[in-house]
Parts: structure tokens; C-alpha cells; sequence
């Protein structure tokens, strides 16, 4: 009676997946914190700053990797992830992709200082001094790069569902060569811009903005790695392959911010 007992009580009866304690959000939190404080200081040339961002970022790579093992080995070799599991956490990834929309509307204020300027920085936009990036150069480039990588994504997903692995294959690879030309054009064009971060409203607001959207390339990138990963390992097949859905998603809304960059700073707000 005492074993029928015990394997009565090891069996699950419902669908849901009750996550074990885990570290790792709190470990992350803590670590985006320090990124942010870290980033404030530098950009403040306070002593340690650089420091701070550096240990930051490098403990929330660290735990995005620990963070991501658990979830596949839940997913993957332990079947936690049923089809209501699934469900839910598709409403988790839109739910967090709105969130990142909002995020990205605190940026309106480019749009408060443009077509209004004020009497400080000339009664002109952009503003006197700032020698402006080309558009149909570097980030008309970048447009199409980017855009092409969200077509091979899409392939991917297609050939995942098709069966077709050496497609999927193909395709990710593309995807993941075409994001890595993206972020070095972005890091090139850095370079060579005349203006800087602290060049008045231009300056802080185009870095912050294409900065922050080059951030979510960089995870985006990361998330495409991995399942790249995985799907060389098996790990992702017809039926379950909800993660790398949840990467594609995001890598669309990546593409959709970027035209609207596009648009609004660098064609529009540039000329």
C-alpha cells in the first residue's frame, strides 16, 4: 500500500506544468539592474561605470544560457511543455512582445523635439551642427538586410513544419549570417557618424533608439543560435518547436520596429 501510495502521488493528473524554485529570474533581475546602473555611470563618466555594465551584461548572458537549459530540458526530455503548456506560453512571448511595443513608444518624444524644435538647438531640425547619416546608404542597406532575414526566418518555419530539415537548416543559417551583417553595418555606421550620444537631443535620441533596437538584434541573435542548436540536435520537430516560434515572432517584431526607425529618424527626421 505504501508504494501504490507513493506512485499515485509522483503521477501527475492535470496538463499544467508547476515550475520547480528557480534562481534565475531573480539572478536576472538583478543583473538587467546592474546593466542599467552600469550604463547610467558610464555615460556619466563616473568611476566603475564601465565595470559595473560589463559584470552586469556578461552575469545576464551567464544566465539566459542556465535560464534557457532548464526550459529546454523541461520541454524536451521531461514533456512538461503539453499543448496547454504551449498555449500559455504563446500568450506569454505576445504578451511580452506588447510590452517591448510600449517600451519603444517612449521614444515619441524624437517626434515632440522635430516638429517642434526649440529656440536652444536653432528652431531647425535636425538641429545646427549635426551632419546627418545618408539614409539610402548604410541604413537603406540595413532595411534590406534586415528585411531579407525576416523572409528566411519564415523560411524556416515553413521547412520545420514541412519535415524538411536540411531547409530548416539552410535557412536558420542564412537568418543568423544576415543578422551578424545587420549589427556589424550598425556598429560601422557608429563609427563613422560626425555626431555622438551626448550631441544634444539628436544625438541622445537617435542612439537610444537604434541602440536599444540593436540590443534586441543582439538577443534576438542569441535566440536564433540556439535554436539552431537544437534543431541540429533533433530537439525541434513538427509538433514541438515552440521555440523557435517564439524567436521567429520576436525577430518580426524586430523587422517592424527597424522600418519604423527607418522612417521616422532616419529618412524623415534626417532630412
Amino acid at each position: 500500500m505504501t508504494s501504490l501510495s507513493q506512485i499515485s502521488k509522483s503521477i501527475q493528473r492535470h496538463p499544467f506544468h508547476l515550475v520547480d524554485p528557480s534562481p534565475w529570474p531573480f539572478i536576472a533581475s538583478l543583473s538587467a539592474f546592474s546593466c542599467a546602473v552600469g550604463g547610467v555611470m558610464y555615460m556619466h563618466a563616473y568611476i566603475n561605470g564601465g565595470f559595473i555594465l560589463l559584470s552586469g551584461f556578461i552575469m545576464l548572458l551567464i544566465t539566459m544560457y542556465v535560464w534557457w537549459r532548464d526550459v529546454i530540458r523541461e520541454s524536451t526530455f521531461e514533456g512538461h511543455h503539453t499543448g496547454i503548456v504551449q498555449q500559455g506560453l504563446r500568450y506569454g512571448v505576445i504578451l511580452f512582445i506588447v510590452s517591448e511595443v510600449l517600451f519603444f513608444l517612449l521614444f515619441l518624444g524624437f517626434f515632440h523635439s522635430s516638429l517642434a524644435p526649440t529656440v536652444e538647438i536653432g528652431s531647425i531640425w535636425p538641429p545646427k551642427g549635426i551632419n546627418v547619416l545618408d539614409p539610402w546608404e548604410i541604413p537603406f542597406l540595413n532595411t534590406l538586410i534586415l528585411l531579407l532575414s525576416g523572409c528566411t526566418v519564415t523560411w524556416c518555419h515553413h521547412a520545420i513544419v514541412a519535415n524538411s530539415r536540411s531547409q530548416a537548416l539552410i535557412s536558420l543559417t542564412l537568418t543568423i549570417i544576415l543578422a551578424s551583417i545587420f549589427t556589424g553595418f550598425q556598429a560601422y555606421e557608429y563609427n563613422m557618424a560626425d555626431f555622438r550620444l551626448s550631441d544634444g537631443i539628436y544625438g541622445s535620441t537617435f542612439y537610444m533608439a537604434t541602440g536599444f533596437h540593436g540590443f534586441h538584434v543582439f538577443v534576438g541573435t542569441i535566440a536564433l543560435c540556439t535554436c539552431l542548436m537544437r534543431l541540429w540536435q533533433y530537439q525541434l520537430t513538427q509538433q514541438h518547436h515552440f521555440g523557435f516560434e517564439s524567436a521567429a515572432w520576436y525577430w518580426h517584431f524586430v523587422d517592424v520596429v527597424w522600418l519604423f526607425l527607418f522612417v521616422s529618424i532616419y529618412w524623415w527626421g534626417g532630412s
